[in-house]
């Protein structure tokens, strides 16, 4: 029998889930997002537990996100329906992070990408360790930002959220702080050390406030003007043309940016827009649902399968993304992915659906 790659303890009055499936950076399978499903609701049926914490074994990464090879296996084989499944588990865990009765503590540090955001950044208190990386890249393989990025990435100041979504960019411990995804830095190794402080049964905001120490300073706020500026126009094309002519001034960053998006699925790329222009109107819950219709339909497309091909599978080549340029993605298409779903849209306990 393997090991568990989800281990559930509880210490004093610390409910703590361990996530430990290091040799694939903590990526998230079903059978994990069951475990630790069910390890949030027994801890908020314990009295005697007061906080909860999420912490990784590994100092490479927290979780750097879904098992996507998994998902595109699934996919090839016609099990759209596992595929399905899986998200709508995913979706409903990070619903249940959002509104947990309980403090919920992500102790964060490595890589914190993709479906590692869902179970971190929805939680009421992200503590950032020293090596954290964060990034949303899920348009580098032909899919979408999601786990609640709808939600939370239109929220953040200079629309740099719209940056991160269509862009995938990295970040690093001064932007996820001045960016408000993380709320405190915690160094990495008093982990511990608070972990025991919850066990003692103090409160989980004093605890982290008594360890936290100050950030670093945020390099990509240096950026914020020209993102505010560049990101605001409302097609994809547009913010192309902003960041070109920035780059023709100089600017190294916008240089970067364009070439980051070109590289990037084009269908992907206008989506992550879309989401981040009505993202901003949308609860919590309402966000995650029309993620769950976008995926239902993205895991059918073309370049979902081949950004995987190109990125897990066989690397280094170039992906076909069909259609191939900005300039021929259609408004209609796009639209379509927002539709509803009919009788198949994902529901939550209580929408009396």
């Amino acid at each position: 029998m393997s090991a568990p790659e989800i281990i559930s303890t509880k210490i004093g009055h610390c409910g703590l889930i361990t996530l430990d499936r290091p040799k694939a950076l903590n990526a998230l399978t079903q059978d994990m997002v069951a475990a630790m499903a069910a390890a949030l609701d027994d801890f908020a049926r314990d009295p005697a537990i007061r906080t909860v914490a999420v912490r990784s074994t590994s100092a490479r990464a927290f979780c750097a996100g879904a098992d996507i090879r998994r998902v595109y296996e699934w996919g090839k084989d016609g099990r759209h329906d596992a595929q399905r499944a899986f998200l709508r588990d995913e979706y409903r865990n990070c619903y249940r992070i959002k509104t947990y009765p309980k403090p919920y503590v992500a102790l964060m540090d490595g890589i914190v990408m993709g479906g590692g955001a869902g179970i971190a950044v929805n939680g009421a208190y992200r503590v950032a360790g020293d090596s954290i990386t964060f990034a949303m890249p899920e348009t580098a393989i032909g899919f979408f930002p999601d786990v609640g990025a709808t939600f939370f990435l239109p929220r953040l100041a200079d629309r740099i959220g719209a940056y991160l979504a269509m862009t995938g960019a990295r970040i690093d411990l001064g932007d996820v702080l001045a960016l408000g995804l993380a709320n405190a830095h915690v160094p990495s190794a008093r982990f511990d050390r608070l972990i025991g402080k919850f066990a003692d049964g103090e409160d989980a905001a004093q605890a982290i406030a008594a360890e936290r120490v100050a950030p670093p300073p945020s390099g990509l706020l240096k950026e914020r003007e020209l993102i505010s500026r560049a990101f605001a126009f409302s097609s994809a094309k547009r913010i192309v043309a902003a960041l070109a002519d920035a780059a023709h001034r100089d600017s190294a960053f916008a240089e970067a940016t364009l070439g980051d998006l070109h590289a990037r699925s084009p269908s992907s790329v206008a989506i992550a827009l879309k989401q981040m222009q009505i993202g901003g109107a949308l609860d919590f819950a309402e966000a995650l649902k029309v993620e769950f219709r976008i995926a239902a339909r993205i895991l059918h497309s073309h370049d979902f399968y081949e950004g995987v091909r190109v990125t897990l599978i066989d690397k280094g080549d170039h992906p076909d993304w069909r259609p191939d340029g900005l300039d021929a993605v259609s408004a209609g298409k796009i639209d379509a992915y927002f539709a509803p779903l009919g009788n198949d849209d994902l529901i939550f306990e209580g929408d009396g659906a």
